[in-house]
């Protein structure tokens, strides 16, 4: 029996945060995680089973080549199969994680955001997500925690709090970390801000 995959949306937009910010890309987010973050923007109540073909047929349908695998936790489902199935289309394949579970080896890029205890050691990407613990370090030498993850670029991204003024004063305190820290970089979720999914 094909495996099948629970698939809360396939949606075809541009990156809205982090490295690939403005890029063509189709996403695919996977229902369900291990954790349950607050600030979650993600309904994972319903979802479709999928099997691979169909998951490719629903990418080939969109013009880019650049595919997002997120979730909810996509490593809870993913597999190098799925992966392979899309590298022979022509996808270049990207992941969006919390960390908490090993990635599969055939991914072309890797974003972590590390929530929980992570597992993962290294990524392309590490983004955190600065809320108001971290604006009150602001002015003191103390780095957020990477959770022991080297990168190849490490983002800061100010909270969503849902209050526009919070936001503010969230995104001030980010911009005046990273200036003091230039190893960070500031990623914005563009797609809020321009107001496209």
């Amino acid at each position: 029996m094909e495996k099948k995959y629970r698939v809360n949306d396939i949606f075809y937009s541009l990156q809205g945060e982090g490295f690939h910010t403005g890029r063509a890309a189709v996403f695919v987010r996977f229902s369900g995680c291990n954790l349950n973050c607050p600030f979650c923007d993600t309904d994972f109540s319903a979802y479709n089973e999928l099997t691979t073909g169909q998951i490719v047929d629903a990418l080939t349908a969109f013009p880019a080549r650049f595919v997002v695998l997120t979730g909810g936790e996509p490593t809870l489902q993913v597999d190098e199969e799925l992966i392979d199935s899309l590298h022979k289309v022509g996808f270049e394949v990207a992941m969006e994680t919390n960390g908490t579970h090993a990635l599969p080896t055939n991914l072309d890029w890797s974003t972590v955001s590390p929530k929980g205890q992570t597992v993962v050691t290294h990524c392309n990407e590490l983004k955190l997500v600065f809320g108001s613990s971290y604006a009150s370090i602001v002015k003191g030498d103390e780095v957020p925690s990477t959770h022991g993850i080297t990168a190849d670029y490490y983002y800061l991204q100010p909270c969503d709090t849902g209050d526009p003024q919070k936001n503010r004063e969230l995104t001030d305190a980010c911009i005046a970390y990273i200036r003091q820290h230039p190893q960070w970089r500031l990623s914005l979720q563009t797609h809020k801000l321009a107001g496209f999914k």
